[in-house]
């Protein structure tokens, strides 16, 4: 069995100073076989894309209220009027601020909520098998 992937392409900035930011292609993923995580893509200019992970619930939430701590923390703002979600990511290579557009990481979201619902997430095909193979080793 395969594991549905729902993805999004989309532009986010990385908020260089208040008021300057520059354009960064991404590219949201989540998985079925990962269900409680959310994968980010950065296309940066170098021959490397940049992957972050994080928990899919710290998104969901950080679209309605600041949270998390340490290498991830996500809020709701505006910029230029419009509703976007800050990403502060913190990492030994360094820190970025990502704005990304509400309505599209909202609609996003709620894409791979349709999938997996909340709670349902450790009811998913193989993820029992994986454990206890993982487990075995």
């Amino acid at each position: 069995m395969h594991p549905t992937v729902v993805e999004r392409e989309l532009e986010l900035r990385l908020v260089l100073a208040p008021g300057h930011s520059v354009p960064v292609a991404a590219l949201l993923g989540y998985r079925t076989d990962d269900p409680y995580a959310v994968h980010i893509t950065f296309h940066i200019d170098s021959d490397r894309p940049v992957h972050w992970t994080f928990a899919r619930e710290l998104l969901v939430e950080g679209v309605f209220r600041p949270c998390g701590h340490g290498d991830v923390r996500v809020w709701p703002a505006k910029a230029g009027g419009r509703s976007v979600v800050l990403m502060a990511l913190s990492s030994p290579g360094g820190d970025a601020l990502l704005q990304a557009p509400a309505a599209q990481v909202s609609a996003w979201l709620e894409r791979t909520l349709r999938v997996v619902p909340p709670g349902s997430e450790g009811g998913q095909p193989g993820l029992d098998d994986g454990l206890a193979e993982l487990l075995a080793r």
